[in-house]
């Protein structure tokens, strides 16, 4: 059995939030025993798969703890899409089957329930991990990641005089490396008005303080266009709601922008991005592990290149711990186990496998030199960018039509010569046509 100290998150910091929420006790108990056994016939009858924590939304969350019969409720605010989150669920569930079910050791004391922060609605997409056309549409969830980020951001009122700095830093990033034309352009729009939306004198702020007090600030400043969140993944949606999603979006955001920074900017890319997980990262326990990674980090970094092979291994830190937890107690996805990245069957020349002699596990030798090509590639624009699927050159997703310009604008549009000649005869007649119309026009009035 682990630790507490093997997960601090049991610890029930930020994301593992519990209220204790006392309720109407005796009054409530002698008035709703039909409701009592109606919530526990949900939670499962003795099937010891089943959850036995109630799941509560912003529809029933009211309700339901009004009528409950118990003293007590525990409620776990929890993001779905946390690994810790996860790996935490199977600890909270043992706590549950003491309280709730048909065969509860100490029925009607306590209530645990639980309510998903980050949920979404999701639409339903098809999904073929070996087709191309959506590894390059991974493009989508980076703009997904960075406005629901932004959300985040504006609802929990995480922008402060403290965080202020390390957010223009990484807006600036973004403003200038991310993949996407039109978050790049939202960025920028965001920081010539930053300090109107959060000044640093609260009490000298006008139209910026109305529009945050409104809460629409999204609304009237979206960082990606108005269409974004659509709220559902492409590339990143897991074979579970409760997995990949929004980590994995935002890990592809912060590939694609390190392998986009020069070297002179290697160092300052680092800052933004260990900063911003630090203050706005939503996981207690992922914001540990990565400032963690960030402080041990051999900075400063002089190359792009250090910089992106040190988030690349960073990132394999992290997938392999959470690899040992989410076998453990299988709360992974299945469809997509975590795995040391690249594997041989996207980069045969990235890595070389030996046996270690003693224990006879399987060691991985990497390639520097071919992983640093291989992310370049990967995570390039060229990659990233949803292809044409038509001549007018945009792509439809279950009826999301998004331009070219969402991609880079280093990449010019090629245009045919005949195209462009016929182009410009068409102008021209049409110039013609209106000059012709114009003097036709001026000679009935002279007439009349």
């Amino acid at each position: 059995m682990p630790s507490s100290t093997d997960y601090p998150h049991l610890s029930l910091l930020f994301v593992m939030m519990v209220l204790m929420i006392v309720l109407p006790s005796f009054e409530a108990f002698t008035g709703v025993v039909g409701h009592r056994r109606s919530v526990l016939r949900v939670l499962g009858d003795g099937d010891g798969s089943m959850d036995y924590a109630l799941d509560l939304n912003s529809s029933t969350f009211d309700s339901v703890l009004k009528d409950s019969p118990t003293s007590f409720a525990i409620v776990e605010f929890f993001a779905h899409w946390c690994p810790a989150c996860r790996n935490y669920k199977p600890h909270y569930e043992k706590v549950a089957r003491l309280f709730n079910g048909p065969n509860a050791i100490h029925p009607g004391m306590i209530l645990m329930s639980r309510v998903d922060c980050a949920m979404k609605n999701e639409d339903t997409l098809p999904w073929n991990a070996s087709d191309p056309v959506q590894i390059a549409r991974a493009i989508y969830d980076t703009e997904e990641a960075t406005a629901q980020t932004f959300d985040i951001l504006t609802d929990n009122k995480w922008i402060t005089q403290e965080t202020r700095a390390p957010l223009i830093m990484f807006l600036q990033l973004l403003a200038a490396h991310h993949p996407s034309k039109r978050c790049r352009k939202g960025t920028a729009e965001i920081l010539v008005n930053f300090d109107d939306l959060w000044p640093l004198n609260t009490s000298n702020s006008s139209q910026g303080t109305s529009i945050m007090q409104t809460g629409d600030v999204t609304k009237v400043f979206p960082i990606c266009g108005k269409e974004v969140p659509r709220g559902y993944w492409i590339f990143c949606r897991g074979s579970r709601n409760e997995t990949r999603g929004y980590s994995c979006g935002l890990w592809i955001l912060l590939h694609a922008l390190s392998v986009r920074v020069g070297d002179g900017e290697a160092q300052q890319a680092f800052i933004a991005t260990c900063d911003f997980i630090h203050n706005f990262f939503k996981c207690e326990e992922c914001r540990r592990h990565f400032h963690e990674m960030c402080s041990s980090a051999p900075s400063p970094f002089r190359t792009a290149r250090s910089y992106v092979l040190w988030l690349w291994s960073s990132h394999n830190k992290v997938n392999e711990r959470l690899m040992a937890v989410e076998q453990e107690w299988r709360t992974g996805d299945s469809r997509y186990p975590k795995m040391l990245w690249p594997p041989p069957q996207i980069c045969a020349s990235c890595s070389t496998s030996t046996i270690k002699p003693k224990t006879g596990n399987t060691k991985l030798n990497w390639n520097e030199d071919e992983v640093y090509n291989f992310l370049k590639q990967h995570y390039s624009i060229s990659s990233l960018s949803p292809p044409s699927n038509d001549e007018t050159g945009k792509s439809s997703i279950k009826g999301v039509s998004v331009s070219d310009d969402a991609a880079s604008s280093t990449h010019a549009v090629t245009v045919p010569v005949s195209a462009a000649l016929a182009i410009a005869l068409a102008s021209c007649a049409f110039g013609a046509l209106a000059c012709f119309w114009r003097t036709q026009q001026k000679n009935r009035k002279q007439k009349n």
